[in-house]
């Protein structure tokens, strides 16, 4: 199997949910990661679900990740039963459009890591009766798992099957992690890779989601990274995730067509 071209829907942010499917299709990508609150925004808008499950079936895009289950970790105890039940419907929506992951984003604020883990394990026990793995994330910008090792360890410490780890470019360069952190982590432990670069003029440490360009626009080394999952073996999917607002506000067909380009040459 070799490695599959996916964007992550964030990239064309201000598109509709059936246009992002319809565009990402065109563009020629294989793969596509929804955002859960994509699914609430077209339901809002009159849509139904089943429409979204139509436009898969139509472009041939499989679903590997969806993104994101958030508050979980940090939710005070009162908070967290009804914390929970949200986890439980949006690892639902993503078993039903037939994705085997869904991100579990950690705090942006200080949080105890036994909490992260104890409350990690609760949604993989959940995710086994749903039928999708909620896979772990860190945020270069978070005050508990900033790092690749720091989530590598939640991962670890876990000590569950299922427990699994999205590695992020922005995120591994943006919060200091090395390359030799990613490659402590076992290739059947990856569940999802989201590819992105940084703003060419700002330091890392400081960057914040807004400040990701596109792949080949800044300073990361985007060449080891796929070269080090090339070498682990890496066959899952690539995923272009940005937040960037002059490209939202770009031509979103010129936006994939950059990128899909781009990650091609970097693939080989």
């Amino acid at each position: 199997m070799t490695i599959q071209l996916c964007l992550n829907t964030s990239t064309i942010k201000p598109q509709p949910t059936l246009e992002k499917i319809r565009l990402a299709a065109e563009a020629g990508f294989d793969a596509i990661e929804l955002w859960v609150n994509d699914v609430y925004d077209h339901i809002a808008r009159g849509g139904e679900v089943k429409e979204i499950e139509l436009a898969l079936a139509d472009t041939g895009l499989r679903v590997p990740c969806m993104i994101a289950m958030k508050g979980w970790g940090d939710a005070s105890e009162p908070e967290y039963p009804g914390m929970l039940e949200e986890a439980k419907r949006s690892m639902g929506l993503a078993a039903r459009l037939g994705s085997p992951f869904i991100v579990a984003t950690p705090p942006r604020r200080p949080c105890e890591p036994a909490q992260i883990t104890r409350r990690y394990q609760d949604l993989l026990r959940l995710g086994r009766e749903i039928g999708v793995r909620p896979t772990f994330e860190y945020l270069s910008f978070s005050e508990c798992t900033s790092q690749v090792a720091q989530a590598w360890q939640v991962v670890e410490d876990a000590n569950d099957d299922d427990a699994t780890l999205v590695l992020d470019a922005f995120h591994t360069w943006n919060g200091g992690s090395t390359l030799d952190e990613v490659r402590a982590v076992p290739l059947e432990r990856i569940s999802h890779y989201h590819i992105d670069d940084a703003h060419p003029d700002k330091p890392a440490l400081t960057q914040l989601d807004p400040d990701r360009v596109m792949v080949g626009d800044g300073p990361i080394d985007l060449v080891a990274e796929i070269a080090l999952l090339h070498e682990k073996g890496y066959d899952g999917a690539v995923s272009l995730e940005l937040f960037n607002e002059e490209l939202w506000a770009s031509d979103p067909a010129e936006v994939l067509r950059v990128g899909i380009e781009r990650m091609r040459e970097l693939l080989g």
